[in-house]
């Protein structure tokens, strides 16, 4: 089988020669294609950082194997990491945080195993980088919540749980809050729940789940999260069992998988041959099992921790009064070690479960939707307007363009209330939302809203619109704080 393999910037090129020289070693029936991504490839002009050449050959392949890359900074363009998920719709970041014994943590000195796999949302919320720059003051940024997008990572988490033999999956959100995006992400995953009668089920607001990690971490074992929640909740994790050089990701799609060591390029220590490959190898091995080679996988990984358990180590980590070994020496125990087993968290070698490689080539864009199961009718418009006057100004103003069709219901400014009730004490800034609904449930279309921005843009610069929607008898936008 042949892979795409990219091996990064810093000390992405040592640790991924080290990673694949274990491999030779194993006789891991792979063929690899070096594919040209990174830093160095922006620099070439490519703004996406990758070659065209690469992106043909990885969806040819379909499997991407990559080390640590940099995105330049200060030029405007997207990180070549996330730019890379979002293109091939690597929907579900898989990332497991073991205990490993020989990788001290105040949870390993106190005794307290971890066996933790946060599944992240890899495609949408905050990482769309949609923003703008509403007045010279305000930045708007467009969170993205689809009842698509949630149900492919949940689907995916609930399936990887079960068959992992675990007993418990757990949402992560901040429904409290973001009750409309974040409350959808909640929505579906009880609803996917109904399909899995045999998994306990639940949920927690992000910010006591961290909290509860960091104290109990042993009393978690899968957690799925939307896409900001779960980058941060992962690398906490990563802190719980020695840092992200001990953190393996994988990026999993219909039809491209992407396995990366996802801590920084490290420029201060590349090319010296003293980085640190086990995470990028605890990557690699996740591969491994993804196309089925399950023997090799085993070996490759009771050898690590069996060297682990030794007391050997790279510089960042481990027995201080033992000689740090280089990268080379690193993994050249970690070969030695072939067909031993660990002390303790032995993995069994389970038979092959040989893939045959798909080559495939889509035609069209895949476009989800799910069913339309509730009428839509639109009751109004939130204009987001630019002004330094105060509330009671702006309202007399909009006051005189509501028309036969629309009353003004409320103003707000950062999303709290300040008219037609509010506080003095309510610091503003030069943008406010004006909101206008229709009198006495009036039919609204968008032209009678057309309508209205056109009239009240003789007063106001308009930085942006909203239609306010019910679906059934549920209002489909959020309240102000206050109103």
């Amino acid at each position: 089988m042949k892979i795409a393999v990219a091996k990064g910037d810093g000390i992405g090129p040592e640790i991924m020669d080290a990673v694949l020289k274990i491999f030779t070693a194993a006789k891991v029936p792979l063929e690899y294609q070096f594919v040209d991504m990174g830093k160095w490839v922006f620099d070439k002009g490519f703004s996406n950082g990758m070659t065209p050449e690469a992106q043909e050959a990885i969806e040819s392949l379909g499997i991407l194997f990559k080390g640590p890359m940099e995105t330049p900074k200060g030029k405007g363009v997207k990180s070549v990491n996330v730019t890379a998920r979002k293109t091939w719709n690597t929907y579900a970041n898989n990332r497991v945080f073991q205990t490993l014994h020989g990788v001290d943590t105040v949870f390993s000195k106190a005794g307290i195993p971890i066996d933790i796999t946060i599944v992240r949302e890899n495609i949408e919320d905050t990482y769309g980088g949609i923003e703008h720059m509403l007045t010279h003051d305000v930045s708007l940024s467009r969170r993205f919540i689809t009842r698509p997008g949630s149900e492919q990572v949940i689907r995916y988490a609930f399936e990887m749980a079960k068959k992992k033999g675990t007993k418990r999956i757990t949402c992560g959100h901040k429904s409290n809050i973001m009750k409309l995006t974040d409350g959808l992400f909640l929505e579906v995953f009880y609803e996917v729940a109904k399909e899995y009668p045999e998994l306990k089920a639940d949920d927690v607001i992000v910010d006591d789940l961290c909290m509860k990690l960091v104290t109990r971490p042993d009393l978690f074992d899968v957690v799925v999260l939307t896409n900001l929640q779960g980058d941060i909740v992962s690398d906490l994790c990563a802190g719980l069992v020695g840092g992200l050089g001990f953190a393996p990701s994988a990026n999993i799609g219909d039809h491209i998988c992407i396995f990366e060591a996802v801590h920084g390029t490290a420029p201060d220590i590349a090319g010296k041959n003293i980085a640190n490959p086990t995470a990028l190898l605890l990557s690699g091995i996740a591969m491994l099992r993804h196309v089925g080679l399950m023997k090799s996988a085993a070996m490759i990984e009771n050898a690590l921790l069996f060297t682990l358990e030794e007391g050997k180590h790279t510089g960042d980590f481990g027995d201080k009064s033992i000689p740090s070994l280089n990268t080379i020496q690193y993994s050249d125990a970690i070969i030695a070690n072939f067909g031993k087993q660990p002390r303790l968290g032995a993995k069994p070698s389970l038979p092959d479960m040989p893939t045959t490689p798909t080559m495939f080539k889509l035609e069209k864009n895949a476009m989800m939707e799910s069913e339309e199961t509730q009428k839509e009718k639109i009751v109004g418009v939130d204009f987001f307007i630019e002004s330094n006057e105060q509330p009671v100004a702006i309202a007399t103003k909009c006051l005189r363009h509501a028309g036969v069709k629309f009353k003004l219901i409320n103003i707000s400014n950062r999303g709290t209330q300040v008219w037609p009730t509010g506080s003095v004490y309510t610091n503003l800034v030069n943008q406010y939302n004006v909101r206008f609904e229709s009198i006495d449930d009036f039919p609204l279309n968008q032209q009678d809203v057309l309508g209205l921005y056109v009239s009240l843009s003789g007063n106001f610069k308009i930085c942006s619109s909203e239609l306010l929607l019910m679906l059934g008898d549920k209002k489909a936008y959020s309240l102000a704080q206050g109103q």
